[in-house]
């Protein structure tokens, strides 16, 4: 075991405590978590500093509301609903259109509107919210992915992951729906993990239930070797988001819309450590460096840079060779 351990540690492989103590605990103030644990509040302020985040249509607060969400929807036809506080993927609902009075699900699944109020009243009584407290329904404009997608996605959004320290990107992953995970691109319930190349925005191997694979078990097409359009705009997104939300460690979801382009989808205090299998490559070394970046730019009196200095490090010092 203590080899294992010492062999991980050379890699420079970040662990659960590592991750815990000594940057989720170091760099995240407890008061700004409501900041990002609340989607509503997240894209609020994302809005108001001109960061793209999908339209919202709605928040859902009151069972009032509820009985009227027919008239709130009007005549959209198509729809996500997810709970501000959830986390993981559970309890969002994606509507992708409507047919003889009923709602279809992006699984294909047909849904009276009695169905999706229910489904409303568990979100507001808390039962996916974080800690289990009472909720708000955001309801928003639904992603339609981008056509580079097409070969490598089973259904669903795919969306990609930036870890960024204190305004650093310092590791990307693309997060593909299967069949398994019913469309969604969650890892914990089946969507595949690619790494991606933070200079050029190649995707590299995949990683799916842990496990290294080249090709994606539904469409069987290889995941290696995908230019993600948009890349600088993600990255830029991304490390913007340390002076949107004061948090030092973060996770940021994006996505790519086929017509509106790169958005940010939200924004997680606690990212999880599967990416660092999707990449082949360690979190501990990557932040280390960028530690003594601003460590040295500190003692040189150096105020923060801004964004594009800070992409451009990342992008020069975690290449793919």
């Amino acid at each position: 075991m203590l080899g294992i351990r010492r062999r991980l540690q050379a890699r420079g492989i970040m662990g659960i405590n590592a991750r815990n103590g000594d940057y989720v605990l170091r760099y995240n103030r407890r008061h700004l978590y409501p900041l990002v644990d609340d989607k509503v509040l997240t894209k609020k302020r994302a809005m108001e500093v001109g960061i793209r985040v999908p339209e919202q249509f709605a928040v859902i607060e009151t069972e009032q509301q509820i009985k009227g969400f027919a008239r709130i929807l009007g005549e959209r036809k198509d729809f996500v609903i997810k709970p501000a506080q959830g986390a993981g993927g559970d309890g969002i609902l994606v509507i992708t259109d409507k047919f003889e009075g009923l709602y279809r699900t992006a699984s294909g699944r047909l849904l009276t509107l009695d169905d999706i109020e229910h489904h409303l009243s568990g979100i507001l009584s808390g039962i996916y919210s974080l800690g289990g407290y009472r909720d708000k329904a955001l309801v928003e404009y639904r992603v339609i992915p981008d056509d580079v997608f097409g070969a490598i996605s089973f259904e669903g959004v795919p969306d990609i992951r930036l870890i960024v320290l204190r305004g650093y990107p310092v590791m990307g992953m693309l997060r593909l729906p299967t069949r398994q995970s019913q469309g969604k691109a969650n890892l914990h319930q089946g969507a595949i993990g690619v790494g991606v190349d933070l200079a050029t925005g190649v995707t590299l191997g995949g990683t799916w239930h842990n496990r290294i694979i080249s090709r994606h078990p539904d469409t069987t097409n290889p995941v290696a070797g995908v230019q993600l359009p948009d890349w600088q705009e993600f990255m830029t997104l991304a490390s913007g988001c340390y002076e949107l939300t004061g948090l030092g460690y973060i996770g940021v979801d994006l996505v790519l819309d086929k017509d509106q382009g790169a958005m940010m989808l939200e924004i997680n205090a606690r990212p999880g450590l599967n990416i660092q299998i999707a990449n082949d490559d360690g979190l501990m070394r990557r932040c280390e460096l960028v530690e003594a970046h601003i460590a040295e730019r500190q003692r040189q009196g150096l105020k923060r840079p801004p964004v594009e200095e800070r992409v451009a490090f990342s992008q020069q010092h975690f290449a793919i060779q």
